[in-house]
């Protein structure tokens, strides 16, 4: 139950609406309760009506405004049948106040649960959206987005339905046991017997089918991953035969579904017919000791049918506890997993008091070292160069000699174990992210595009992107003649992830977006590695005059002859094998020489 303290701040945000839930609870309850009281007495009439000489106890307690309704009636002096009549018209009325209190309970707490979904859900994403790359290479996606939709959704049926409920429960038990023990104590005792009985029958099957509940969920969402993987890789099945191992696998994983979904429906058909039981016997129970106490004067049959009605309003109320509290376990348990990752604090954020800068002019490392905390590998050793405003600077060296950390260390997806990173001499710690990034475009390695248009993938990070600055980035990007071809061109829809465009396609695209955001500083990183060489001789000419005044890093694991590079660097092992121009490094007769040497061949 701890785990459910941390919504308190929403609970105290819509205080108002709990509130008026409560008060509206309280009212339709009481007049809920009144209803049995008026029956009582229009039974005891008709049995007076009966059998003029039946005896009856001394005084009978009534609620006030009951009370003051037969006083009324009977001052009418009216006949059987009209004050049967006004009596059945105040109940009606009875159940109608009742109904709108109702319809106004559930307008404050149901909607203030789901206000506190929406802003928990606002809570999450925006916390996602803090926290740094380490955070996502060490959770799946499947299970961020599970947390987010299917917890939020189980602590909702908390903060709303089981919320409303229990307070009802409350609510309603009080103030029926107030009116049962003013008309008869022992009475009282006798009828109330079954209910704890039945409470915690209720409990421990709603835990038992809610276990059965959640083993179901968890296979179908394991049919659910199944078939997107099955839809999503159906080439590669096709292409190694594997279409009846694969129906085969499906069909065993439906088959057991299938038993468990069977299971839960015998314990549902036990479950909903032993309810009905335990409440007829607690009726009949009600019926059978009231007819005794009546036999000798000690009760009406107006107040047997009232205590009927009595026990028939607080079954439901009381065979809902097994479920109330089961929603509370499982509120619980989802809110817990919730708070693993909003207690999970961002290693990479803005300074307190930020350095501000609007421009960059030099970026410098400083004895740089980085290590992949989940790995242990050590990516980038005692690393330092410098780049000045306006350079073109190519990073080459083979896979996983650190290029691309060095990319992601510029724009702050990891920070430094070692050293410092400088932008006009501020160590860009001090600088805020907001400030840092939007001063660089970055083109990664892993190219991603957004399930929806040409344009607005292209005009994703640009500020004011219009039709015209995308069709000019894509000619830069030598993309715009393709994209001219598809049938909605610029409006043509590219699919999850780019899926309907060819790997160039996505990396030119990719490309473009960058292009379209004029900034200080371009990064690419290995951005034309699914392009064929005459392609990438072409954007190689186009980037050579877009960045004529521009800094640009390009990080490539191939030599490109035709670009104008002011400096290039090789690594390898996360440390500087060479550095100078490509008339220096062709000299030297090392690395990079017998690297072009061999791609020339």
């Amino acid at each position: 139950m701890r785990e459910l303290r941390s919504l308190n701040k929403y609970i105290w945000k819509y205080r108002w609406r709990l509130s008026g839930g409560i008060f509206f609870i309280l009212i339709s309850n009481y007049f809920g309760l009144l209803a049995p009281q008026l029956t009582g007495f229009v039974v005891d009439e008709v049995q007076k009506k009966i059998n003029p000489q039946a005896l009856t106890p001394g005084r009978i307690f009534f609620d006030p405004l009951v009370q003051y309704c037969i006083t009324y009636f009977r001052s009418l002096s009216l006949d059987f049948s009209s004050l049967v009549l006004f009596c059945g018209l105040l109940l009606l009325a009875f159940a109608l106040l009742r109904g709108f209190f109702m319809f106004l309970m559930r307008q404050t707490i149901i909607v203030m649960s789901r206000h506190i979904e929406f802003d928990q859900k606002n809570e999450v994403y925006n916390h996602y959206q803090l926290l740094h790359a380490q955070f996502y290479k060490m959770n799946s996606t499947g299970d961020m987005m599970s947390r987010m939709a299917e917890d939020v959704s189980r602590v909702r049926m908390y903060s709303g339905p089981a919320l409303m409920y229990l307070i009802n429960l409350v609510i309603l038990i009080c103030i029926s046991l107030f009116y049962m023990f003013q008309k008869n104590t022992l009475l009282s005792l006798y009828v109330l017997s079954p209910l704890p009985i039945l409470a915690i029958a209720m409990y421990y099957v709603n835990t038992f089918i809610n276990r059965k509940s959640e083993k179901i969920q968890a296979q179908l969402s394991g049919l659910t991953s199944l078939a997107q993987e099955s839809y999503s890789g159906i080439r590669v099945i096709k292409s190694y035969n594997q279409e009846q191992s694969s129906v085969a696998f499906f069909e065993k994983q439906s088959e057991l579904y299938r038993k468990s979904g069977q299971a839960l429906s015998t314990m549902e058909a036990i479950y909903f017919p032993a309810i009905g039981l335990l409440i007829g016997l607690s009726t009949l129970l009600t019926i059978f000791m009231g007819s005794i106490y009546q036999l000798d004067n000690q009760v009406t049959s107006g107040t047997i049918a009232e205590f009927v009605v009595y026990i028939n309003m607080l079954t439901f109320p009381v065979s809902a506890i097994g479920w109330v509290a089961s929603n509370i376990q499982r509120a619980s348990a989802s809110q817990k997993r919730l708070n693993e990752f909003l207690q999970t604090k961002p290693e990479i954020f803005s300074p307190v008091n930020p350095v501000s800068i609007n421009h960059i002019d030099t970026i410098q490392f400083n004895d740089v070292s980085f290590t992949f905390p989940h790995t242990g590998i050590q990516a980038v050793k005692s690393l330092s160069f410098e780049v000045k405003k306006g350079e073109k600077v190519a990073i080459i060296g083979k896979t996983g000699c650190g290029k691309s950390t060095v990319a992601q260390l510029i724009i702050r997806m990891f920070d430094p174990g070692k050293g410092s990173i400088m932008i006009n001499g501020t160590d860009i710690r001090h600088v805020a992210l907001p400030d840092l990034r939007k001063l660089i475009s970055y083109v990664p390695q892993d190219v991603f595009l957004f399930s929806d248009t040409v344009l607005q993938n292209i005009n994703f990070g640009a500020e004011n992107g219009t039709s015209e600055t995308a069709e000019a980035s894509a000619r830069n990007a030598l993309i715009l003649n393709e994209i001219q071809g598809f049938p909605k061109q610029m409006d043509t829809i590219v699919g999850e992830r780019g899926v309907t465009l060819s790997g160039g396609q996505k990396q030119r695209i990719s490309i473009a977006r960058a292009l379209a955001k004029p900034n200080e500083l371009l990064l690419f990183d290995d951005c034309l590695s699914a392009v064929d060489a005459n392609t990438e001789f072409q954007i190689a000419e186009n980037l050579n005059e877009y960045l004529k005044e521009r800094t640009a890093i390009i990080i490539t694991h191939r030599i490109l002859p035709t670009f104008k590079f002011d400096k290039i660097i090789v690594l390898e092992d996360g440390m500087i094998l060479e550095e100078g121009i490509h008339e220096e490094l062709v000299r030297k007769g090392g690395y990079y020489a017998d690297l072009l040497s061999a791609q020339q061949d």
